[in-house]
This record gives structure tokens, C-alpha cells and sequence, in this order.
């Protein structure tokens, strides 16, 4: 007769056998979660880059279009006008220089000759300087003609990229009042918009420094020195030296009479807004690309300069926290040097170690100045102890932290 099976078993065995089917559970819902939300989570994630790239781009191109909407209303009010004005330019020189070619050709009284023509000649030239000033070629074989159409549509559309990054180049300004109103219309509107976009377009480039900071493969060693944050900043600028100088090749190639530094010397004089106008393009046929180059510089160096300035600011922080403590201490310890010090005491003051500035304390900055103050208070009271039994001796004392 077999044995009878033994039909109890151990309820710790149950409990691991039940958790067993738990984890099971588990997984299962995992791997379905993975499999059907996973690529949808993902999916989601570059749905969302998509819209944030085309929130910039969209940006970008409303600004644009703004510019261009703007430049259309201004060559319709202005154009006119300045045909009506070089016309009228165009006339006087043309009545001044037949005036003086038959004050040459038809005058008998040769006293009068040389008063005449004194006369007429000085009238004529300034006809001319008139003229030039205003845009005409002084040849006559041509009918003066107009070098270049001031008013064009590109040009018109450049000019309302300068009023709205205010630049103002100077070179070319609205003359009529209907001009001048839409000029102070559009630019109020304008404006704030153009700086959201620069705002907009310099984070992107700032996070773009960020990642790019972050995924550096091996930093050079004198950043150790410098600091992290400094050796960024001096990259960012480094990189806007070469957007420089790559818009001034391309003005190089443009603009027959530049040289490079010319191109170089524009493109910083209208990144930095400074906009003095002595030299500004005169070629029609890219001022659409060098007008989105300007946009996008503007975002570039607004963000570098601001990247600068906060390290300044950070830099004249510390330097602030450090001036009071530091320059009364060593005022102090200048005061009480004049009337002697023991040098073995001193020797055995100093002896203690200064703190570290890169400590992992809560508040270093503010420890570590009272850790200095006591030092320098202890060396005081240690002197003037030991100056009643010294000889005046004048000794310097160099003292050197990791300040």
C-alpha cells in the first residue's frame, strides 16, 4: 500500500508564492504599458519639440512679416515725396549750369566778365553740393541720375528693420508727416514685439549653450582656474566674433568698396545697436538676408552681453562680501603695525589654516569671513600683547590666503 502524500505545507511558502504571482502580475502590465504607451510617450515628446521649434520659427517669421508689411506702407508714403524732391534738385542744378554756360558763351563787356562769372559760378556750385547731398550723380551727361532707389521695396523693408531693432542708421528717414505718424505708430507696436522674439531666440541660444556645456566631452584645464562659468562666457564671445566675421565676408563679396574690417566694423556697430550710419549697404539685392542676419544677431549678442554681465555682477558681489571684513581687518592690523610686532608671535598665530572658499557649508561665503575676522583678531590681540616688552621695529608681514 503506497504512503499516503502529505497535504500540509508551510504558510511562508504560501506567502512567496503568492508575491511570486504578484511580480509576475506586475511585469506583465509593465511590458503592456511599455508596448502601448511607450512609442505614444515618446511620440509625445517630439510632437512637443516640434511645437516649441515651430513656436520660434512662427516668431520669427510674424516679425518678419510685420517688417515686410511695414516697409510696403512706408515706400507708399515716401516714395512720391522723394521723387518730388530729387525732381526739384534736378531742376535747379540743370538752371544754374545753363545760367552759367551762357553767362560764358553770350557776355561781350569783358569788365564785367569776371564778376559774372564769380556770380554765377558760386550759384551753380551750390546747386551742386545741394544735389549731392541729396542723392544725386553730378553727371550731366546722364541728367543726374539717382544712384540708387532710396525708397525701394527692399530698401524700404531694411529701413523698417531699423526702426524696429532700433538701429536707426540715419542713412534714409520718413520726410512727411503721413511717414513720420505711421513711423511713431509702427514703431510702438513694434517694438515691444521685436523684443520678445530677440527674448524668445536668445533663451534658445542660451539653452543651447547650456546643453552644449553639459555634453563637453573633456573641459580644457585652465578652466580651473578661470572658472566654469567665465570659460562659457568667453566661448559665447569667441562665437560671436566668428558670426562677425562671417557677415562681414559675406559684405566683402556684396560691397565692392569694403574691406573686411569694414564689413566687421558694421556688423558690431548694428549688433550692439549702436547704429552710427557711416557705413551702411548700399546694394538692394540682399537686404532681405542681410535684415534676417541683423534679427538673429541681435538675439545672439543680447544674450552673450547679458551672459557677461552677469558675471561681472556675480564677480562685484563677492568682491563686495569680501571689501568690508577684509579692508577693516587689514586697516587694522596696517594701524597697529606702526608701533611694532613680534614676529615668533605672529609666526605661531599664522600657523592656522585659512578655510577654503569651496566649502560644502550651507552659507561659505558668510563662515568664512568670520573665520577671517577671528584670525586677524587673534594676531591683533597676540601683538598688542607682546608690543609693551618689544622694541618699535617695523616688520612687513605678507599674508596670503586662498582669497
Amino acid at each position: 500500500m503506497p504512503a499516503p502524500v502529505k497535504t500540509d505545507y508551510d504558510s511562508q511558502d504560501e506567502a512567496s508564492t503568492e508575491l511570486l504571482e504578484k511580480l509576475k502580475h506586475l511585469d506583465r502590465r509593465v511590458e503592456e504599458t511599455i508596448e502601448s504607451g511607450g512609442f505614444c510617450q515618446r511620440g509625445c515628446w517630439q510632437s512637443l519639440k516640434w511645437k516649441s521649434a515651430l513656436n520660434h520659427i512662427g516668431l520669427l517669421i510674424s516679425l518678419s512679416i510685420y517688417c515686410g508689411v511695414g516697409g510696403l506702407i512706408f515706400r507708399h508714403l515716401e516714395r512720391p515725396a522723394e521723387v518730388a524732391r530729387l525732381s526739384q534738385l534736378k531742376d535747379v542744378v540743370k538752371t544754374h549750369r545753363e545760367r552759367f554756360m551762357g553767362a560764358i558763351l553770350n557776355n561781350t563787356e569783358v569788365n564785367n566778365l569776371n564778376e559774372l562769372l564769380s556770380f554765377e559760378l558760386a550759384k551753380y556750385e551750390l546747386a551742386v553740393q545741394q544735389a549731392a547731398e541729396g542723392g544725386l550723380l553730378i553727371v550731366a551727361d546722364k541728367d543726374f541720375p539717382e544712384p540708387y532707389e532710396r525708397w525701394s521695396i527692399l530698401q524700404a523693408v531694411f529701413f523698417s528693420s531699423t526702426v524696429l531693432t532700433t538701429i536707426g542708421y540715419g542713412n534714409i528717414v520718413p520726410v512727411t508727416t503721413g511717414g513720420r505718424v505711421f513711423c511713431i505708430c509702427f514703431a510702438l507696436i513694434g517694438i515691444p514685439f521685436t523684443l520678445t522674439v530677440i527674448a524668445d531666440w536668445g533663451r534658445l541660444f542660451a539653452t543651447a549653450v547650456s546643453v552644449f556645456g553639459k555634453h563637453m566631452p573633456k573641459k580644457p584645464k585652465f578652466t580651473n582656474f578661470i572658472g566654469k562659468t567665465w570659460f562659457y562666457a568667453i566661448l559665447a564671445v569667441c562665437f560671436l566674433g566668428v558670426y562677425l566675421a562671417a557677415g562681414a565676408g559675406l559684405l566683402l563679396l556684396w560691397e565692392d568698396d569694403w574691406t573686411f574690417f569694414d564689413g566687421f566694423y558694421f556688423c558690431f556697430i548694428t549688433m550692439t545697436t549702436i547704429g552710427f550710419g557711416d557705413l551702411v549697404p548700399k546694394k538692394p539685392n540682399y537686404m532681405l538676408l542681410c535684415t534676417l542676419y541683423i534679427l538673429i544677431g541681435l538675439a545672439l549678442t543680447s544674450t552673450i552681453i547679458e551672459l557677461v554681465r552677469r558675471q561681472y555682477a556675480t564677480s562685484w558681489a563677492k568682491l563686495q562680501e569680501l571689501s568690508g571684513p577684509m579692508a577693516e581687518t587689514l586697516r587694522r592690523l596696517g594701524e597697529t603695525a606702526g608701533t611694532g610686532l613680534d614676529y615668533a608671535t605672529l609666526q605661531k598665530v599664522l600657523t592656522v589654516s585659512m578655510p577654503k572658499w569651496n566649502s560644502n557649508k550651507k552659507d561659505p561665503h558668510n563662515s568664512d569671513i568670520a573665520a577671517l575676522e577671528a584670525i586677524t583678531n587673534a594676531i591683533l590681540k597676540e601683538v598688542k600683547e607682546a608690543q609693551n616688552n618689544k622694541p618699535k621695529v617695523l616688520q612687513i608681514v605678507i599674508y596670503e590666503s586662498s582669497v
